[in-house]
């Protein structure tokens, strides 16, 4: 499997949600507006803290999937999960953000 590189230039769109009374943002990127994303950055408002640390790193491994071509249906149903469907975490929430609850494409 090979990892579909990034142009230089690119779609970039920016989100916030709240997850663990944390505000966090989000950047999409994609390699055109009509692309899938490709690409995604996740801190949080604490600086330095370790729930930036987790998004950031996490953000980096979710970029990695979609650009090896992991489908976000396949991602959003490998991370946990409560007993009722929502997120445990902050990635879970950002994919529910991204595709709706339940509906990862």
């Amino acid at each position: 499997m090979r990892r579909t590189p990034l142009p230089n230039r690119r779609s970039h769109e920016l989100l916030n949600f709240e997850f663990w009374g944390q505000t966090y943002v989000v950047g999409l990127g994609r390699a055109s507006p009509s692309s899938p994303i490709a690409e995604v950055f996740l801190n949080c408002a604490k600086s330095g803290a370790q729930a930036e640390t987790l998004a950031r790193d996490s953000a980096v491994l979710l970029s990695l999937a979609l650009q090896y071509g992991v489908p976000l249906k396949t991602i959003s149903h490998a991370i946990t999960r409560n007993v009722d469907g929502s997120p445990q975490g902050p990635v879970g929430a950002l994919i529910d953000l991204i595709t709706g609850p339940g509906n990862a494409a």
